[in-house]
């Protein structure tokens, strides 16, 4: 694929010289078709055929062509092509590094002056006014080549940007499908121990939890698996599920509640599926950081808003100030859906996440 957009692009650079060429040809020759000798004629020729090269050998083409000006100049028609030397000095700075291309531009606007002096009696303003032109149109292919490379930077850092952004997309959707559920397994495993002597109905029950939390836990890796494999839709709108999860989340979560007020309404993609993440997040820290408190999940649906709300009543967290992984990934979740998070110590204990979702989709 690669190779024919480099051979296609590469015919029509060439085609392109070709009838520059020609276009040379005719401005240069014009003048000359009624003169005898064939002087003007060959240097005329020879500097339309370099045009040919200009891409390629920009700096020896401009030589060449420089040359040829000088000749030209010292004919008996003297009247070197021009056009031909503006294109070669424009092809230089076009294709070329800056310190080249200066060096090009300082040579043509010397022997320019040099040439107008010897040839004619200028003086010293107007032998200046006909030698600085030259360096205008390697100026001209500095601004070119300047903007390409810029336009090019630009979508390299874009792309760029764009891998960064699913690398950390990525790394919340592992941490959440991850944490949840083995912080779950971790219960249910220890309920399971600690009742297998007095209760073993109930050690039975939570062994069977705790197997149903792994295979979901396998499922949903499958899913986020076979979501990165494909070019479908994007992760938010495929793994992990979304606000209707939400009480089938809370129950296996052990000793946590479910208050949901106002009327339920459709929530757009995005917001849907950071709030099944922001609950799940929450409740995984209050299992692995406060072990038996109670949690309560409040789902409040306002005008235009829906607020999330997760309280546990456990002992305060150690070394709280900075935010983990977790807590960090529920702040991108909910700042790119354009909402507001607090998460810190409640004022009478225990822990407080607390999210204000917009319900409309970010343009």
């Amino acid at each position: 694929m690669k190779l024919s957009i480099l051979r296609g692009w590469m015919t029509r650079a060439w085609a392109g010289d070709a009838g520059l060429a020609v276009v040379v040809l005719v401005a240069e020759l014009g003048p000359f078709i009624q003169w005898p000798g064939t002087g003007p004629v060959l240097t005329t020729v020879a500097a339309a055929g370099l045009m040919l090269l200009r891409r390629r050998h920009p700096v020896v083409v401009a030589v060449l062509v420089g040359a040829l000006y000088v000749i030209a100049y010292q004919m008996p028609v003297p009247d070197a092509p021009v056009s031909a030397m503006l294109i070669a000095l424009y092809s230089v700075g076009r294709h070329t590094a800056v310190l080249p291309s200066t060096a090009v531009a300082t040579a043509a606007v010397v022997v320019g002056a040099l040439v107008h002096r010897l040839s004619w009696e200028y003086d010293v303003s107007m032998t200046l006014g006909l030698s600085l032109p030259p360096a205008l149109p390697v100026a001209a292919g500095h601004v070119v080549r300047l903007r390409k490379e810029l336009g090019q930077r630009r979508e390299q850092q874009a792309a760029e940007n764009a891998v960064r952004a699913e690398r950390r997309r990525l790394a919340r959707e592992l941490h959440d499908v991850i944490a949840h559920h083995v912080s779950v397994v971790n219960l249910y495993m220890g309920v399971a121990r600690r009742t297998i002597p007095a209760d073993p109905e109930r050690a039975r029950q939570a062994l069977l939890t705790g197997e149903d939390t792994a295979r979901q836990a396998m499922t949903e890796l499958r899913h986020l698996l076979d979501v990165l494999r494909t070019d479908g839709e994007p992760i938010e709108s495929q793994a992990g599920a979304g606000a209707p999860g939400l009480p089938a989340l809370v129950e296996e979560s052990g000793d946590a509640v479910l208050e949901i007020s106002g009327a339920a309404v459709e929530l757009p993609t995005a917001v849907d599926h950071t709030v099944y993440r922001l609950v799940q997040e929450a409740l995984t820290n209050t299992r692995k950081h406060a072990a038996g408190a109670r949690s309560t999940v409040r789902l409040a649906y306002l005008p235009g808003l829906l607020e999330v709300e997760v309280t546990d009543d456990g002992r305060p967290r150690p070394g709280g100030g900075g935010l983990g992984l977790g807590l960090a990934g529920m702040a991108e979740r909910v700042s790119l859906c354009g909402g507001e998070l607090r998460a810190g110590p409640a004022p009478e204990g225990g822990f407080v996440v607390h999210a204000r979702l917009p319900l409309t989709e970010k343009m």
